[in-house]
């Protein structure tokens, strides 16, 4: 399962809310606001959950031991939430932060990557077409033109991207991260590992070599690592020679045949 990142997305207006105003004005209001706010972020991977489990006495000297806060400050704290409606005690000592499930924002690791794979494609796409504007007129207008089905085409694999990220829970795709010299091979952590392990000294000539024939026809492929695969056999195929036909470069001028 990739790795996934989680964060909190509030509102512009969330210090505006008239409940974390009036928390912030009671006596010790920041720090209140602070706990609250460590909380959300500590539930995160629970979706606004949290768990009494017996370490310490109560649920506030719990809380508080994993915030590295004063147990009186979060008790307070923990009052004022229930009192507006901002964390429910469910069954099974499970409190519910009523907030957090509407506000969590998440993203897999390999997501990240090939995002900033792209970026940096694009950077360099960009800054080539400075230069080239800077000194040929219709080499700019051209590269203009495939800078622009680039940025299409990037938009088009956010889209997929975002599709995936949706389905990952029901389907349990493995993730793709993005490889190669044009950041367009696409592969998983188990197959950039199975091409590690199988091809150790030439997984790296077959990604790139993949991602130029790519970049360079426009063919699409279902799978970039059976492809790899299917090359390196076939590569392997040319370099064994025939039974029963002699290898005649192997032979000097010297040699009796």
């Amino acid at each position: 399962m990739a790795k996934r990142y989680y964060w909190l997305k509030l509102k512009a207006d969330w210090f505006s809310d008239k409940r974390i105003k009036k928390l912030r004005s009671i006596a010790g209001g920041d720090t209140h606001t602070i706990i609250y706010l460590k909380m959300m972020l500590l539930s995160l991977k629970d979706e606004g959950k949290l768990y009494f489990e017996g370490v310490e006495d109560n649920f506030a000297s719990e809380i508080a031991l994993a915030l590295d806060e004063d147990a009186e400050n979060v008790k307070l704290t923990l009052a004022f939430l229930q009192r507006h409606g901002l964390i429910e005690i469910g069954d099974d000592d499970e409190y519910q932060l009523t907030e957090v499930p509407t506000i969590i924002g998440s993203e897999t690791a390999s997501t990240i990557r090939s995002r900033e794979c792209r970026e940096r494609k694009k950077q360099l796409a960009l800054g080539q077409e400075a230069l080239q504007c800077n000194t040929n007129e219709t080499g700019c207008n051209n590269l203009k033109q495939i800078c622009r089905v680039e940025r299409e085409l990037e938009i088009e694999r956010d889209k997929e991207i975002e599709k995936e990220g949706e389905g990952e829970g029901e389907k349990d795709t493995p993730a793709l991260a993005a490889y190669g010299r044009f950041c367009n091979v696409f592969l998983s952590d188990a197959e950039i590992n199975g091409l590690k392990s199988e091809l150790p000294d030439k997984w790296e000539y077959y990604i790139d070599r993949l991602s130029i024939h790519i970049a360079s026809s426009g063919k699409k492929y279902n799978n970039h690592a059976a492809t790899i695969y299917k090359w390196a056999q076939e590569d392997a195929g040319k370099a064994t020679p025939k039974k029963g036909i002699p290898d005649y470069s192997s032979y000097s001028e010297e040699d009796s045949l």
